[in-house]
């Protein structure tokens, strides 16, 4: 009987001090309501971040990224007609060797993208999200064998792309990082 009081109040006790508050599940999007359809526009690149294709693939990879996890929201090329901007900018491309081989040959290489990033509401007219410094790093190997020869950086490249839309549509549809006014 004591141990029955004892539980009730103890129960009592964290139900009247708060809590129950702890867990809230995030149940909805970190955008505004209001956000229905995202432009991605093509990618910049700075010089120094110069490649071929490199702003076609990470555009393509935010662009599928966000219909694959947008919870609803569209996606388009242009700015007309959108909620929200994710305007991109790859700002530095680079590869080197990072493992020799016996002869003194570079065999596996490390490839390093610098994107930045910004998600704007353009009904308010505010930045959401904004990072200019994101790094991804990838490696690859090269074959001893010249037969059998295949260029490795592409694939690195796209799996850096992939990488980087997991990472910023995370932050956009999770809410982290984005920028929200206290009421």
């Amino acid at each position: 009987m004591k141990l029955r009081v004892i539980i009730s109040l103890v129960v009592l006790i964290f139900v009247v001090s708060g809590f129950t508050d702890c867990y809230k599940p995030v149940t909805n999007s970190g955008l505004p309501k209001h956000i229905k359809v995202v432009a991605v526009p093509a990618f910049q690149f700075e010089p120094a971040g110069i490649r071929y294709r490199i702003e076609s693939r990470f555009t393509s990879a935010v662009t599928n990224e966000i219909l694959r996890r947008g919870k609803g929201l569209k996606v388009q090329g242009t700015t007309t007609g959108a909620d929200a901007v994710v305007e991109g900018n790859i700002r530095n491309f680079s590869f080197s060797g990072v493992l020799l081989d016996s002869e003194g040959r570079a065999r596996v290489y490390e490839v390093t993208v610098v994107v930045g990033v910004t998600v704007r509401d353009l009904k308010e007219n505010k930045i959401l999200y904004d990072n200019q410094n994101l790094t991804f790093r990838d490696s690859f190997e090269f074959s001893s064998d010249p037969r059998s020869f295949f260029n490795e950086e592409d694939p690195a490249v796209e799996r850096m792309a992939r990488a980087f839309s997991e990472s910023v549509v995370s932050a956009i549809v999770n809410g982290m990082g984005v920028k929200e006014e206290k009421k």
